[in-house]
């Protein structure tokens, strides 16, 4: 009898899931298990949480979404609260594990949570399986080596589109070879919180619901042929996909849209804005292999110019008028009391609100990616610290820094005052 276990991480999905394919094809029976670690509810080096209220809810909803999915195929999700590298050693011993299944993790700390569950591991006869799960561009089908990813996202695109292919997605499994599983035990919590009435599109987490958003944007409205005219828009259900949130937990995965993409182009027609969602994805995968290339150099001061000066500073007054929508900017307060009460920005907000932090404020750039992290249901380390170096000017922008003239982003995206109105007269 060979035993497997599955460590679910931010993969939380059964279709599309290498790891669980290749663990159901080489295995007997799998223990499927997610660890709530206590790094997930402490304090960061920068006074911020890894995981707020909004966030950790996305979480709850995307676990037992999970757990009933694989409940429905003879398993389920066994949650554990603690630190793997102490309760994986404890479910190799007692069952016997022969392999332990997990994604590749790129980031430092990610990666340093996975070597050490390897060194604790080393003790026991067990076979540590790692599958890539994450990107759009399967790492081994790049046409560069790790070492020599362009340092521009031009000819990263460039090259990609000429001389790579996405891989087709994996099927979903129909039975899972499993041992009893506990009941899913979620951490004692309050109610549920209520979403704000102003919010367009009150996010679920799951990979139900990022199915369910999926086919509303491809099929019933169609709006992905209209979004790079809507792309940067403020308001509304479809001016942007809104698949981000599920993309980061692992709800669905970049090949699943991808393909469905193009089925939609090959029925409806490709144009413009089809294009530009997958360009977007590529923009994803971008950030991924330059933290692969870069696991901790993109979560320091000055990021990959290690040698250069940088001016920001961290000052406690000014970061907590930026945090509580206390700004000399309308505009400013809006977005970030918009993210505050509903754990989600629009692109556009984002590159606002950073290029403000950065180069109105002139404070810390780490600052403003770890309050995001905080605080963003579709924090996703590489995208994340990957755009905040870029609009900081120590990340892969080509023009050194990216500094907004915020009244003219006024001007054009907001005019009429409709997004300041709706979330600062209340």
């Amino acid at each position: 009898m060979l035993r497997g276990l599955v460590w679910f991480k931010n993969d939380l999905r059964l279709s599309d899931n290498p790891c669980l394919v290749q663990a159901i094809k080489e295995c007997d029976e799998l223990i499927p298990v997610y660890f709530l670690e206590d790094k997930q509810t402490k304090v960061s080096a920068f006074g911020t949480k890894k995981m707020g209220p909004i966030r950790t809810q996305f979480l709850w909803e995307s676990l037992t979404d999970l757990d009933k999915q694989l409940r429905q195929l003879g398993s389920g999700l066994w949650l554990i609260q603690g630190n793997p590298a102490i309760e994986i050693p404890k479910l190799i011993a007692q069952f016997g594990v022969k392999r332990l299944y997990a994604k590749k993790e790129i980031a430092s700390e990610e990666l340093l949570g996975l070597n050490q569950v390897k060194d604790a591991c080393k003790p026991f006869d067990v076979n540590f399986v790692i599958t890539e799960s994450h990107n759009l561009y399967h790492s081994l089908d790049l046409p560069f080596t790790k070492e020599n990813i362009p340092q521009v996202f031009t000819k990263f695109r460039t090259l990609l589109e000429s001389k790579s292919q996405v891989r087709e997605a994996l099927a979903t499994p129909t039975a899972i070879p499993s041992i009893p599983i506990p009941p899913l035990n979620l951490p004692e919590q309050t109610l549920p919180m209520s979403v704000d009435a102003r919010t367009a599109f009150p996010f679920k987490g799951g990979e139900k619901e990022a199915f369910k958003r999926l086919h509303s944007y491809f099929s019933e409205t169609q709006a992905v042929s209209k979004y790079k005219e809507t792309r940067n828009g403020l308001l509304g259900e479809n001016y942007s996909s809104k698949f981000s949130p599920y993309l980061a937990m692992g709800c669905i995965s970049a090949r699943t849209i991808y393909h469905e993409l193009k089925a939609y182009e090959a029925k409806f027609g490709a144009n413009e804005s089809t294009y530009w969602l997958y360009f977007e994805l590529l923009w994803r995968d971008y950030f991924v292999f330059v933290m692969e290339k870069y696991p901790t150099q993109l979560f320091t001061k000055r990021g990959l110019f290690p040698s250069k000066p940088y001016l920001g500073k961290h000052n406690d007054e000014l970061f907590l008028q930026w945090v509580n929508a206390q700004t000399e900017s309308d505009l400013v307060n809006a977005f970030m009391k918009e993210l505050k009460l509903t754990g989600f920005m629009s692109n556009r907000g984002r590159q606002i609100v950073a290029s403000y932090f950065c180069h109105n404020l002139q404070l810390d750039w780490r600052y403003g990616a770890a309050y995001f992290e905080q605080e963003l249901i579709d924090y996703d380390p590489s995208s994340n610290w990957g755009n905040w170096a870029y609009i900081a000017g120590v990340g892969n922008n080509p023009r050194g820094k990216s500094i907004f003239n915020i009244q003219k982003q006024a001007a054009d995206y907001d005019a009429n005052y409709t997004f300041r109105k709706l979330w600062l007269n209340q």
